[in-house]
C-alpha cells in the first residue's frame, strides 16, 4: 500500500529579500528617531492630560485621578522610549517635556493665572508621583544589565 504524494503548491511563495546593510541601518535609524519623537510628544501629552485632570471633582471633592494616570503614563512612556530608541538615555525624552510643562504650570503668569495651586493636593501629588515614577524607571534602567542588541 502506498500513500499519495503531498500536493505541491502551484505557485511558489515569495520571500522578501533582506535589506542591504545600508538600507537596514537607515531604516533602523529612522524608526529610532520616530520612536524618540513619539516619546517626547507623549511626555507633552501626559503632562497636559495630568494638568487637565488635576481639578476633577466628584461631589465637590478632588478625587486625584491625575495621579494614577500620570504614574501609568510615566511607566508606559519610559518603557516605550527605551524599547524604540534602544538607549538608556532615551528615558529622558518623555521625562524632560513632562517636567518642563509641570514646572511652567506651577508658576504664576503675568496675568496672575496659576494651573497648579498650592491648595490643590492633587497637583502636588501628581508632580511628586510623576517625578518619582520617571526617576524610578530611569534608575531601574540604568542599573539593568545591557539588553542583547541594545547599547547604553
Amino acid at each position: 500500500m502506498t500513500l499519495p504524494a503531498a500536493p505541491m503548491p502551484l505557485v511558489e511563495e515569495e520571500t522578501v529579500p533582506p535589506l542591504p546593510g545600508a538600507a537596514h541601518r537607515l531604516l533602523d535609524l529612522a524608526l529610532r528617531v520616530a520612536g524618540g519623537i513619539v516619546s517626547a510628544v507623549g511626555g507633552v501629552l501626559a503632562a497636559v492630560l495630568g494638568l487637565v485632570l488635576t481639578p476633577v471633582r466628584v461631589g465637590g471633592h478632588l478625587i486625584g485621578v491625575s495621579v494614577p494616570v500620570t504614574i501609568a503614563a510615566a511607566i508606559v512612556l519610559s518603557w516605550f522610549a527605551y524599547a524604540t530608541v534602544g538607549r538608556k538615555w532615551a528615558l529622558a525624552l518623555p521625562a524632560l517635556p513632562w517636567f518642563a510643562l509641570t514646572a511652567v504650570a506651577a508658576v504664576r503668569t503675568a496675568e496672575g493665572d496659576l494651573l497648579l495651586t498650592g491648595d490643590n493636593w492633587v497637583g502636588l501629588a501628581m508632580i511628586t508621583a510623576g517625578a518619582m515614577t520617571f526617576a524610578v524607571m530611569a534608575f531601574r534602567r540604568i542599573l539593568s544589565p545591557p539588553q542583547h542588541g541594545h547599547h547604553g
